[in-house]
């Protein structure tokens, strides 16, 4: 006999943190590159695993140092998810909205449908919301066409939905 699926475990959001899992997830969709880049025209100057503030060209790092400044940023994005989501959160969710976050700050979050959707308690709508943010300068990251441009945003995006909805480990 096949049980049904368990109830969905949602916490507040104040008890939760990322998973180790959802770390490994966020420097692997980042990459890594050990001097400061423009990593595509028009962006800012990023560094190790995706850190951008304070980053000025010819800065360098190294992978324990890139590591130790991913998990700081985390913090401070946990910390503006923190703030703006109201409603409790499954570990699931909550690892793919830090990821999210992370990717396109923490103010765009805070602002975004996606939060207000959430907020409400409309936990699908809220999900579905991720793979809204697949357009770079106009541009759709999912079409082939721009899959040199920007293919990578629109695979994480999916990647976060799948998560956001259980469907990623």
């Amino acid at each position: 006999m096949t049980r049904p699926p368990s109830p969905v475990m949602r916490r507040t959001v104040a008890g939760l943190t990322l998973s180790a899992a959802a770390l490994v997830g966020i420097v692997l969709h980042e990459g890594y590159t050990d001097r400061a880049v423009i990593p595509v025209k028009g962006d800012v100057p990023t560094i190790g695993f995706g850190t951008t503030t304070g980053v000025k060209l010819g800065d360098t790092t190294t992978p324990p140092k890139a590591l130790a400044r991913a998990l700081t940023d985390v913090q401070q994005f946990e910390g503006a998810l923190k703030q703006c989501v109201t409603v409790p959160l499954a570990q699931h969710e909550y690892d793919a909205l830090v990821s999210f976050s992370y990717n396109v700050g923490s103010h765009a979050f805070c602002r975004s449908t996606l939060v207000r959707k959430l907020n409400a308690e409309d936990y699908a709508g809220a999900c579905a919301e991720l793979l809204r943010w697949r357009f770079f300068r106009g541009n759709d990251c999912a079409l082939p066409t721009n899959a040199r441009l920007c293919g990578g945003l629109a695979t994480r995006r999916e990647a976060e939905y799948r998560q956001c909805i259980g469907e990623a480990s």
